[in-house]
């Protein structure tokens, strides 16, 4: 006969599971995009327990979305291939050349990497990107920058097929053009808008910083649309903050409820946000 004594881990386990009923209720059903960059792709372990929660987030009832980046990986195909490439203003002039390799890494290793690991956790997910039934028909975003597009029209009928049988989509943010061309998007941007796209209740930015900080450089747990633009004004939020929160504001605008910008640094920092009272990032709403 095996006997046990509840220990105190146990009972803490157990009451966080409780006190998460109430979010699990709220999401029931939702949609949820996540950008996932960074830190969380930098390792197979981070990816693993990424990987797990998405899983989780599925078998509750969410209805996830990941849209990933990978520049890190292209900039290493690039050099491997030997194809140069030139700049404006600091921005990368993506040529035929270089559009060719982002797709194959895009779409190919990265894409099929993040898929691999979530059916590994017990999750179906497929490898999409924005050519797919045109999920996102893209125009040229500056001449000057070659095939760098925007997304003009999303089309999500196919990822809400997808949801109706639990799979889970992988989006690599690579776009059609009008007239046959390939474009790459930037992650962000196309998250934010499928999320639009979508009507999503949760847009999650992953990212390598703790979230949007004020004037004393602390998070900021909550703001609104009006709170990101005054902080834009007055220089507190500046530098690769800016493409964010404008993408969060976007989204906001085009219908999605509210965004988070988290730290993929943080473990579980997804299930943080949704299913706990204290989040993991700063939330921005409407107002």
């Amino acid at each position: 006969m095996k006997t046990q004594d509840m220990n105190r881990d146990w009972i803490a386990t157990a009451e966080t599971l409780s006190s998460a009923l109430p979010y699990l209720q709220r999401y029931d059903d939702a949609i949820v995009v996540i950008k996932l960059g960074g830190h969380a792709m930098g390792s197979d372990a981070a990816m693993d327990s990424f990987a797990r929660d998405v899983v989780l987030m599925r078998q509750v009832g969410v209805n996830p979305v990941i849209v990933h980046g990978g520049g890190p990986m292209i900039n290493a195909m690039l050099d491997k291939l030997g194809v140069t490439s030139e700049f404006v203003n600091g921005k990368r002039v993506t040529d035929q050349a270089t559009v060719e390799v982002v797709e194959m890494v895009l779409s190919g290793r990265v894409n099929k990497r993040i898929v691999q690991a979530v059916n590994a956790q017990g999750g179906m997910a497929v490898g999409l990107s924005g050519k797919d039934a045109n999920l996102m028909v893209c125009d040229q975003t500056d001449a000057a920058l070659g095939f760098v597009g925007t997304p003009a029209d999303v089309n999500p009928t196919i990822l809400r097929d997808l949801f109706a049988h639990d799979i889970i989509p992988v989006i690599a943010p690579i776009g059609a053009g009008r007239n046959g061309e390939t474009f790459n998007v930037n992650g962000d941007t196309a998250a934010g808008a499928i999320a639009a796209a979508l009507k999503a209740d949760r847009l999650l930015l992953l990212t390598d910083v703790a979230g949007v900080k004020n004037a004393e450089g602390d998070v900021v747990t909550e703001l609104t649309a009006e709170h990101i633009r005054e902080m834009t004004r007055d220089g507190v939020i500046a530098g690769g903050m800016i493409p964010k929160t404008e993408t969060a504001l976007d989204a906001i605008s085009g219908g999605v409820r509210a965004v988070a910008i988290l730290d993929g640094r943080a473990p579980n920092a997804v299930l943080l946000e949704l299913f706990t009272e204290h989040g993991a990032g700063s939330l921005i709403r409407k107002g």
